[in-house]
């Protein structure tokens, strides 16, 4: 698994970076963002943890925490309506974006499943992330009004009210990203309790 998750994270992150650009869909724009940090970057940072390339081998000082608050604060920051629109009416600021997306998502995983004693602060870090992407794609699932943009939009060959197309984008959201950082959080700390109960039973004869 570990040998191919670098090259399939690459290829994923290729297609959501593809699709990313010449679309005003918030539908959209979540599906790529999903794709990118909750998808192609755990992929990426379990082909890199432990590897000689890895980029934060010596970044000791990067918590799984402090990962965590750096990717509430660009996920909320690139949300901000101003910023949302600013991005889809510019096609080099959505590549600024997604690199800024990609980078939040790879410190984050990176830190998290790094082996060793740190596991059980990953498995915090990732439920942190888990409980601040299922917040921010709540508020955007029942925002009473559109948040992006007011009239039709194209979502995928349909054509949707923004205020549809903004509550499809938060559900996926909530769905997609909460549900792949839970996902990581429980099994790191299945892998933390697993450990812990081979540590009581000592070695067996």
């Amino acid at each position: 698994m570990k040998s191919i998750a670098l090259p399939v994270g690459i290829v994923i992150l290729c297609l959501a970076l593809i699709l990313g650009f010449g679309s005003n869909s918030f539908t959209v724009h979540m599906v790529v963002h999903m794709g990118i940090v909750a998808v192609a970057a755990p992929l990426i940072a379990h082909g890199l943890v432990g590897a000689r390339r890895d980029p934060m081998a010596r970044w000791t000082w990067m918590t799984p925490m402090l990962a965590s608050l750096i990717e509430l604060v660009v996920i909320w920051f690139w949300h901000l309506p101003v910023l949302r629109a600013a991005a889809d009416a510019s096609h080099p600021l959505t590549l600024i974006e997604q690199i800024g997306f990609l980078a939040a998502g790879l410190l984050l995983w990176i830190a998290c499943l790094r082996p060793g004693e740190g596991r059980l602060a990953g498995t915090v870090g990732l439920l942190f992330t888990s409980m601040h992407m299922t917040l921010l794609g709540v508020l955007l699932a029942l925002a009473p009004r559109p948040l992006y943009g007011d009239g039709a939009v194209r979502c995928f060959g349909i054509s949707l009210p923004a205020a549809a197309d903004q509550q499809i984008g938060g559900v996926v959201m909530l769905v997609v990203g909460a549900f792949a950082y839970l996902v990581g959080g429980i099994v790191l700390l299945a892998g933390v309790l697993r450990d812990g109960e081979t540590l009581r039973e000592g070695p067996r004869c």
